[in-house]
C-alpha cells in the first residue's frame, strides 16, 4: 500500500485546510517559531510558521500584489517604503515594481524566514539583493516606535495575531506607525479572515479610525488563508485610496491587481460592512 503524507492547518477550532504533502523540504525551530518549507501537491511549495500556512507559490500573487498596489497606487509619490513583517520577500517584490519609490526598508524579526525563503522560495525573495531594498532583522513594533515622519508608505505584512506579533494588531502599535508617516503618509496592513476574525476586524478598524482621517477595508481572495476570503484595512492622512485616478495606475504584468481590482475590492457585502460599525466585545 502506497503511504500517503499530508498537512493540515486547524484554522479554528472547529475547520482546518489539508494538503497532501509530496515531501518535507526543510524543517528547524528557531528562536522565534517553527518553521517548515513543504512541497505539496495542490499549492506548490508552502511556508509554514508555528503550524501555519504563511504563503504558497500558488495564490502568493494575490495577497502579495493586493497588499502591496492599493496603498503604493494610492499614495501620488511613495518615495520611501517600509516594509513590517513580509520575511519571504513577497511585498517587497511588488514594492519595487514601483519606480517612484526610492527606498525600501523590510524589518522582519527573524532572519532565518529570510534565509530560508532565499533558499526555497526564490520567485518571492528575489529583490532582497536590490540596490533600493535595505533589511533588518529586529522586532518591528520596536523599529517602528523609533521613527517620526520618515515614510509616506508602510506596509505590515504580519502573522496571525498570535504570540509576540499580537502587538502589531494593538492601538500602541498604530500610534507609533501615524509618527511614523510623513504628514500625507499611509499604512495598510493584512487585517484576516471576515468569516473566522470578525472581533478582530472591528477592532482594528476602530482603532484605525480613531487616528486617521480615512480608513477603509478592502477584500481580496487567497485560497489558502482561513475562509480563503482575505481583508487589508488602510489608514490614511491625506489620500483617499477610492479617489484614485485609474488613469494614474500603472500597468504591470500582473495576475491579480488591476485597477479594475482596485475600486472593487472596497465594494463590501453587508456582514462585512456591519463589521465596521459594530460594537467591540470587550
Amino acid at each position: 500500500m502506497k503511504m500517503e503524507l499530508w498537512f493540515t492547518e486547524k484554522q479554528t477550532p472547529s475547520v482546518g485546510i489539508t494538503c497532501k504533502v509530496l515531501r518535507t523540504l526543510h524543517r528547524e525551530k528557531t528562536p522565534f517559531q517553527d518553521i517548515t518549507v513543504l512541497d505539496t501537491e495542490q499549492f506548490g511549495r508552502m511556508l509554514v510558521l508555528d503550524g501555519m500556512v504563511q504563503t504558497t507559490i500558488y495564490d502568493e500573487f494575490a495577497y502579495h500584489e493586493m497588499l502591496a498596489h492599493v496603498p503604493l497606487n494610492t499614495h501620488p509619490h511613495p518615495c520611501k517604503v517600509l516594509i513590517v513583517g513580509g520575511g519571504d520577500g513577497g511585498t517587497a517584490r511588488e514594492v519595487l515594481r514601483h519606480s517612484r519609490v526610492e527606498r525600501v526598508t523590510l524589518v522582519e524579526i527573524d532572519r532565518r524566514v529570510v534565509e530560508i525563503s532565499r533558499r526555497f522560495l526564490p520567485e518571492l525573495a528575489c529583490s532582497f539583493d536590490h540596490p533600493k531594498m535595505e533589511v533588518f532583522f529586529e522586532d518591528g513594533v520596536e523599529y517602528v516606535k523609533k521613527k517620526e515622519g520618515v515614510y509616506d508608505v508602510i506596509l505590515v505584512d504580519s502573522p496571525e495575531p498570535i504570540g509576540q506579533a499580537a502587538r502589531l494588531f494593538s492601538a500602541e502599535f498604530y500610534e507609533a506607525v501615524f509618527r511614523a508617516l510623513r504628514p500625507d503618509g499611509l499604512f495598510a496592513a493584512q487585517t484576516e479572515s471576515p468569516f473566522f476574525n470578525r472581533d478582530l476586524i472591528s477592532s482594528v478598524y476602530k482603532k484605525i479610525s480613531r487616528l486617521f482621517p480615512i480608513a477603509k477595508l478592502y477584500l481580496a481572495v487567497v485560497p489558502t488563508y482561513p475562509s480563503g476570503l482575505w481583508s487589508f484595512t488602510i489608514g490614511s492622512k491625506k489620500f483617499d485610496p477610492e479617489s484614485v485616478d485609474p488613469k494614474e495606475i500603472p500597468s504591470f504584468p500582473l495576475r491579480y491587481y488591476n485597477s479594475d481590482v482596485h475600486f472593487a475590492s472596497f465594494k463590501l457585502p453587508d456582514f462585512v460592512r456591519e463589521l465596521l460599525c459594530q460594537e467591540v466585545k470587550s
